[in-house]
């Protein structure tokens, strides 16, 4: 009887340990199916950390300070005016299909003009369809209209993005950006995450 009770014992203590074995092996494909999702599926289709570089968006932006950007914003709705966003202002264009680090190049600007408007720049004043744009985000006058000193009509998906920083920013008003295509925006700022005492959302 004892070596029948041993025997129940050693048979219960086998399938406690295989158990405990699966049990293990579960929570480590848990595990590393969280870290793929964090590593890889969430900075790629949801959300990612950018970090900002000079003083273009001043004063809304300061250098060095990191946001988070939304990448599904854009699959649920289009840009809006006064969007910050992220985006690649090589991407898609045949002249720089080979020059890898160029298409890396990423900026963070604020949406000014949307699709089929016609955009001019007449002293300090943007015009949107010939009537002035109110707005209140450029940290200074406006000193460089570039090519929207003749009117820019957009096309059907593009954008005309411009930084808050007027005078140090490069940006659509420039003939090397231009205007952006709607693919070419990787994004939208919802939140900045550094310095932790200015945590917060982005107007």
């Amino acid at each position: 009887m004892d070596s029948e009770e041993q025997k129940a014992g050693e048979s219960v203590s086998a399938i406690d340990r295989k158990k405990k074995i699966k049990g293990y092996i579960l929570e480590g494909l848990f595990y590393a199916a969280l870290f793929f999702i964090c590593a890889f599926v969430l900075p790629t289709y949801v959300v990612q950390r950018a970090k900002v570089s000079g003083p273009s968006m001043k004063n809304t932006l300061q250098d060095e300070e990191n946001v988070l950007v939304s990448k599904i914003s854009y699959e649920i709705h289009s840009p809006e005016r006064f969007d910050v966003v992220v985006f690649y202002p090589y991407k898609g264009r045949e002249e720089y299909k080979n020059d890898k680090e160029k298409l890396k190049e990423h900026y963070v600007k604020r949406v000014i003009g949307m699709p089929g408007e016609t955009i001019q720049i007449k002293g300090s004043d943007i015009y949107v369809n010939g009537e002035i744009l109110e707005e209140h985000f450029g940290k200074d006058p406006i000193v460089y209209a570039g090519i929207a000193e003749e009117p820019v009509t957009l096309g059907k998906d593009e954008y005309f993005l411009m930084g808050d920083n007027r005078t140090e920013s490069f940006d659509c008003r420039y003939a090397e950006i231009g205007p952006i295509h709607k693919n070419a925006i990787d994004g939208k700022v919802v939140l900045r995450i550094w310095p932790l005492k200015k945590f917060g959302t982005i107007d």
